[in-house]
């Protein structure tokens, strides 16, 4: 699941709490500190993207299984111009242009 960053919305516009939080894509962004109660809003931050630099762990997480069992589709380019399915619910392939 992805790990979504809130914050803390103060008053006072000092900078409030930041906190990490796994969620699925289609949960509706937090309104509230799940503990506090404060109301908080979305950071947004750069994705994590694994490449060949990238620890085991990663690399698994970002697996044709881990992806599927998550829900999300997975194509890759076919030499061709195609992309292919390799995992996921969608079409067989798609068109690059």
């Amino acid at each position: 699941m992805p790990t979504y960053v809130y914050q803390v919305i103060l008053d006072d516009d000092e900078p409030g709490q930041i906190f990490e939080v796994e969620q699925s894509m289609s949960d509706p962004p937090l309104t509230c500190h799940p503990t506090t109660g404060q109301p908080v809003r979305r950071v947004v931050t750069a994705p994590h993207v694994g490449g060949s630099h990238s620890s085991a762990k990663e690399k698994a997480m970002l697996s044709d299984g881990n992806l599927g069992k998550m829900g999300f589709a997975k194509y890759v380019k076919t030499g061709t111009g195609q992309y292919e399915k390799t995992v996921g619910k969608g079409p067989d392939q798609l068109s690059s242009g």
